[in-house]
């Protein structure tokens, strides 16, 4: 972005406005600012109560805290502390509360604060790293935003930008990532630019290693993440010699709840993981079979082979097994087990991912599925009336419908032609394809279209061949995979933030490389779980791919093993050619078409049974894809909601 498109926040209303009150406010606080609680030297320059983060849906899991902007030498730092002692109902645990806790982040890692203004309801921001992670949407139960970013620009250098006149730039720097990301044919993916995280200089004493650690919560599903870093950006680093604030060894009397700094869980141990004695001492028994105990050094240096064999598709023979007279399906859990390792036949899959996706009941009867077909079907034609009744008149002044419109036309024309099903001129599937999108557009209007949603609609057309039900089949997919589209990133972020704790755990080599080379943001991975693999394996294949994930046989995050998997396989070529960011972005793409799916589902099913419990922990709370209730296509809710 130009200098010329940004605005100074000098003649901005709301930065002139804030003045008076900012000034008022920290003279209220400043015998705060004074505590000797703080590290010397440092100075609170601004402080506010009651700053929340909404972890969930539910009002009981809100978390209150204290937010401080401190300054020290020449360095802006960040903090926010939850409240110790609040009364909740919330069933949030102690220890997931304390990972949102949020210490010492130096501004110099801020690229931009997004200000959220809504008509009813609380103000709030979102502060986004370098790294383009993004920290929990903290909101202002009693103002205080524009005091905030008044503070923040008497501090550092703080312009608003041209495009988005909420977000306001901390660090404008050019990075690669926004051009590099563009060869996923995805442009509207990532809504706000990011650059690599910056590492530890060469020259910095393993002292510092656990200095100026930061802990960053989920926010519904939103990222939070750990870094080792000395405090500093690299600015400061390179004109101060200035400790960085380091409050993990010297907690503030004023702050109202200590919060352990430790990592969620163990790097080189399987003591945590769930396995049940065996005879023999040098075998555990899982769900998934007998496999040898291993501790994770052993586990690197062994070529993962031992998942189980793969198995034919299920049949039509085999799946009437699995039904009973009326068409229920007797052993749910059997029935994934056997999809899980097999995957189903094409001609069956109309019938069965119906099911996978919990638009229809494991319970449901033949009668009940038919009947649920007409009554969706009926629904299904009311929504999509709603935009083919807009008229030309009403269309011009209708600019989100035409906006949207004009994405999913230009979309679907260019999604998976090269198939049959698809291709040609004037193609009626195509049509569908549209159609399907606009509806859903109006059917979810908050979330619209984005790219991307036309690759995941594309099988599913293909599978059912009726509009309605692949309707239906949709809603339900993107009731799990939703949050992968929200303009907030939210749900991208908390996955790769899964993944990067995922490959710590698992593969610290290979981790260590990537935390060198500023490739710790892990966007390198951002087509894969966007779209589950859709553009990295051939159509069959991602078929049966994605008929394993739903199963949610051993994980329901089994995918993030799966980016593991491919990882691990390449990790010696990627350390041995010394792959930057740039590169590996590259070599990531062009393996595309080329990698064994079969041996891929084998690595990752080992690869989830080895880590156990201890992978389970790396994942934050409401992680997508978000499980259904057992009853129905949405969660239920039994508490009070917002």
């Amino acid at each position: 972005m130009q200098e010329a498109e940004l605005h100074d926040l000098s003649d901005d209303a709301d930065y002139a406005a804030s003045q008076q009150g900012s000034a008022s406010m920290m003279r209220c606080d400043s015998g705060k600012r004074s505590s000797s609680s703080e590290p010397e030297g440092a100075e609170i320059v601004y402080l506010k109560d009651n700053v929340t983060i909404h972890p969930t849906q539910f009002t009981s899991e809100r978390i209150s805290g204290r937010l401080k902007l401190i300054k020290q030498g020449s360095s802006l730092f960040m903090t926010w502390i939850p409240y110790k002692g609040q009364s909740t109902k919330a069933r949030l645990s102690e220890k997931d509360r304390n990972l949102y806790t949020i210490r010492a982040v130096p501004f110099a890692d801020v690229m931009s604060i997004r200000r959220h203004t809504p008509a009813l309801g609380w103000q709030y921001i979102i502060v986004v790293l370098s790294s383009g992670l993004a920290f929990p949407s903290l909101y202002f139960y009693n103002g205080g935003v524009r005091e905030f970013l008044a503070t923040v620009k008497q501090h550092v250098f703080l312009v608003r930008s041209g495009e988005d006149a909420n977000v306001f730039l901390v660090n404008d720097f050019q990075s690669p990532l926004q051009r590099t990301l563009s060869s996923l044919e995805l442009p509207r993916a990532v809504s706000i630019a990011s650059a690599p995280s910056t590492p530890l200089s060469v020259g910095e004493s393993a002292s510092h290693e656990n200095e100026g650690r930061i802990d960053v919560g989920v926010h519904d599903g939103r990222l939070f993440r750990e870094t080792h870093t000395n405090g500093f950006g690299p600015f400061e680093r390179r004109n101060t010699n200035q400790s960085a604030l380091d409050y993990s060894h010297k907690p503030s009397d004023d702050d109202d709840e200590e919060v352990p700094v430790q990592s969620p869980v163990a790097p080189d141990s399987l003591e945590k993981v769930p396995y049940r004695k065996h005879n023999y001492d040098d075998e555990a028994v899982t769900n998934a079979g007998t496999f040898e105990r291993i501790n994770f050094k052993e586990f690197d240096k062994l070529s993962l082979v031992w998942g189980k064999p793969r198995q034919p598709p299920l049949g039509l023979e085999e799946w009437a097994t699995f039904l009973d007279s009326e068409g229920r399906v007797v052993d749910s859990k059997a029935l994934r087990k056997r999809i899980f390792y097999g995957g189903v036949e094409h001609k069956l899959r109309n019938e069965v991912w119906a099911i996978l996706l919990g638009y229809h009941t494991y319970e449901s009867t033949y009668a009940e599925r038919e009947y649920q077909r007409s009554i969706k079907k009926t629904e299904y034609e009311t929504i999509k009336n709603q935009w083919q009744s807009i008229s030309p008149e009403q269309a011009k002044r209708f600019t989100k419908f035409r906006e949207r419109k004009g994405l999913i036309e230009k979309d679907v024309v260019r999604t998976d032609r090269s198939l049959s099903f698809y291709d040609g001129d004037d193609n009626p599937n195509v049509n569908l394809l549209r159609d399907i999108l606009l509806t859903y557009s109006f059917y979810n209007f908050d979330l619209g279209y984005c790219q991307g949603m036309s690759d995941l609609l594309s099988p599913i057309l293909f599978v059912m061949e009726d509009e309605s039900e692949s309707f239906w089949c949709f809603v339900a997919l993107m009731e799990r995979l939703g949050p992968n589209f929200n303009r907030d990133q939210n749900g991208m972020h908390s996955q790769l933030f899964a993944l990067s704790k995922l490959v710590e755990l698992l593969d610290s080599p290979l981790h260590n490389y990537f935390k060198q080379n500023d490739c710790l943001n892990y966007f390198f991975c951002f087509r894969w779980i966007l779209i589950q693999f859709k553009r990295e394996l051939e159509y069959e294949k991602t078929m049966r791919l994605w008929e394993v994930l739903w199963t949610y046989y051993l994980s329901e995050h089994l995918h993030l093993y799966v980016c593991v998997a491919i990882l691990k396989r390449y990790r010696g070529k990627i350390i041995g050619e010394q792959m930057d960011f740039d590169t590996l972005l590259k070599f990531i793409n062009e393996l595309s078409g080329q990698i064994d799916l079969d041996a891929t589902l084998r690595d990752a099913e080992a690869l989830c049974i080895c880590a156990g419990e201890n992978g389970a922990a790396c994942i934050p709370p409401g992680t997508p894809p978000s499980l259904p209730v057992e009853n129905g296509l949405f969660y239920s809710q039994q508490d009070e909601v917002l």
